[in-house]
């Protein structure tokens, strides 16, 4: 379903310095625009933000930069982390084509990647967020040993991508192709996975470390 454009969701966003409207001139900067050294976790593609928010109360001494493309759905995203005082999230409106653009190298300690577009005809294949096309752009900005977090209720992207993460050096630490009966205590759970597990609809999970550059 197309979302209807709201005009005044850009405004409130800009009017918050949690949103970075202008992410490509911070590359490098991400520890003084949050003001300290801790970690930063980057989410690409945030939906409705109940992951992102979740993760930062849970925990406040870890950085979380959320991204998504749509100002209708980070506005909302916004409005939820206010209402909790999460100081620890930015949140930026961007195509996470251009990710390599906005962080430099070593800034990003973790990724995650929810429920993704599996673009299933095969000429789309390089636009999946798994695919190697992707995975060395993220190898410019994280640093060695850092996990991807991968979610998804597709089977055969999920089968691809165990592919992808090998062919391009991660190490497989941890696989599931059903995480709700997986005793794994750390998920949480996006609203999307609510709703199809809620449905008997099986999600398939894995972490994946970077061993870095021999």
């Amino acid at each position: 379903m197309r979302l209807r454009k709201k005009w005044w969701a850009r405004p409130e966003m800009a009017a918050d310095d949690k949103a970075i409207i202008e992410p490509f001139d911070k590359k490098g900067t991400w520890h003084e625009i949050f003001g300290n050294d801790h970690p930063i976790h980057l989410e690409l593609g945030c939906g409705k933000g109940q992951f992102i928010a979740t993760l930062a109360k849970k925990n406040p001494h870890i950085n979380y930069i959320a991204i998504d493309l749509k100002d209708e759905v980070l506005v909302f995203v916004l409005r939820k982390i206010n209402e909790l005082g999460l100081t620890n999230v930015r949140l930026i409106p961007m195509f996470i084509e251009r990710v390599d653009e906005v962080f430099a190298e070593g800034e990003i300690e973790k990724i995650y990647i929810n429920f993704c577009n599996p673009w299933p005809k095969a000429s789309h294949n390089k636009r999946r967020l798994t695919h190697p096309r992707f995975l060395t752009k993220y190898k410019g900005f994280i640093k060695p040993h850092t996990e991807v977090w991968f979610k998804t209720d597709d089977d055969e992207l999920f089968e691809a991508s165990l592919s992808y993460f090998e062919e391009e050096g991660f190490q497989e630490t941890y696989r599931t192709f059903d995480l709700g009966a997986s005793g794994f205590t750390e998920n949480i759970q996006t609203e999307y996975e609510e709703k199809f597990s809620s449905f008997g609809v099986k999600i398939k999970f894995g972490i994946f470390s970077w061993k870095g550059d021999a």
